[in-house]
């Protein structure tokens, strides 16, 4: 009798023992969850925390890198003139660590020294504008002109351009027209003010990336400025003008700027090509700034657009953009 009870006390004991070596796992495990829970919690938010500084800093960063060069255009139009590429706007600011600009007393800390600042002047009347198709509420014969030039030399279709001529202008229309109801579609009552934004009017990509460094958008006609332009934009801009010729004013550009278009005519030396007002010109307004600021394997870009109108130089607008792979921040030109 005694061996069964003692039998039943040892059962009952190691039931217990083995209840609480069970309670003690299920009690380490749900506070190993709880721990683990909290660490990635904290790890979460000091990421958080750790992409708002970097986004605030590059922000401040890039706004006083376009103030900068605000700062140059405006002492540039100072003096007026002519706008060329001797001038210190058109000097473009290589990859730098970000650290060179600060004063050699300041202190820097680790994420300074890996941050690295490039950026650029882009003379935006170097190229042909999408405006010019339109004069008043009507296609412009010179400015469609220019484009179908332009569209021969680069082997795109004509459908392509007229793709290109017949919506520009009907959105020009929509977007000029009074109390207008806003659309969802974009594409019917806004006009688009980058590149990349001409798919709106029916552009493919491979178009768009082809046209991009002949083209620009800009709010207003304008001419093309003959001491920045490329030889392509010359020779589609006016009627007569071959490559060669395009490109032996840009060999007389290179040695001395032009100061009026009668010193283009001149050192092209072809009486049956004239650079005409209101079509070719000498200086600019319209400039877009970028700059690109990498941080480790983050990089952030930012272009804007500004406009000169003797020394006032205001913003018209600004596009941020934040890629890992540096190669894929730079934005169309």
């Amino acid at each position: 009798m005694s061996r069964v009870i003692i039998q039943k006390a040892a059962s009952r004991s190691l039931r217990q023992s083995g209840a609480a070596l069970l309670s003690a796992m299920l009690t380490v495990t749900l506070v190993a969850t709880f721990a683990s829970a909290t660490l990635w919690q904290q790890y979460r938010n000091l990421q958080v925390e750790t992409a708002e500084r970097s986004r605030l800093q590059s922000s401040l960063i890039l706004t006083g890198a376009l103030d900068w060069a605000r700062l140059i255009l405006r002492e540039d139009g100072r003096t007026g003139g002519a706008d060329h590429l001797a001038e210190p706007w058109a000097v473009p600011l290589e990859e730098a660590r970000l650290s060179s600009f600060l004063a050699a007393d300041a202190t820097t800390s680790d994420t300074d020294a890996e941050a690295f600042l490039s950026g650029a002047i882009v003379d935006m009347q170097s190229r042909l504008n999408v405006a010019n198709l339109v004069e008043g509420a009507a296609l412009s014969e010179a400015g469609f002109a220019s484009f179908k030039r332009l569209f021969e030399r680069l082997d795109l279709p004509p459908q392509t351009l007229k793709t290109l001529v017949d919506n520009y202008l009907e959105a020009s229309k929509k977007a000029s027209a009074p109390n207008t109801v806003a659309s969802p579609n974009q594409a019917d009552y806004l006009l688009p003010q980058r590149l990349d934004q001409l798919a709106w009017l029916g552009l493919d990509a491979a178009a768009i990336d082809v046209l991009a460094p002949h083209l620009t958008l800009l709010p207003a006609r304008t001419p093309v400025n003959l001491n920045t332009a490329s030889a392509l934009v010359m020779s589609a801009s006016t009627p007569g003008l071959d490559m060669a010729g395009a490109e032996k004013l840009i060999a007389a550009r290179s040695r001395k700027h032009f100061n009026t278009l009668g010193d283009a005519s001149q050192a092209l030396g072809n009486p049956g090509v004239s650079f005409t007002d209101g079509i070719h010109s000498v200086a600019s307004r319209f400039f877009e700034v970028r700059g690109q600021l990498r941080l480790e394997d983050l990089t952030v870009f930012e272009r804007s657009l500004v406009q000169r109108d003797g020394l006032l130089v205001r913003t018209l607008w600004r596009f941020r953009g934040v890629s890992n792979d540096v190669s894929a921040s730079r934005p169309r030109s």
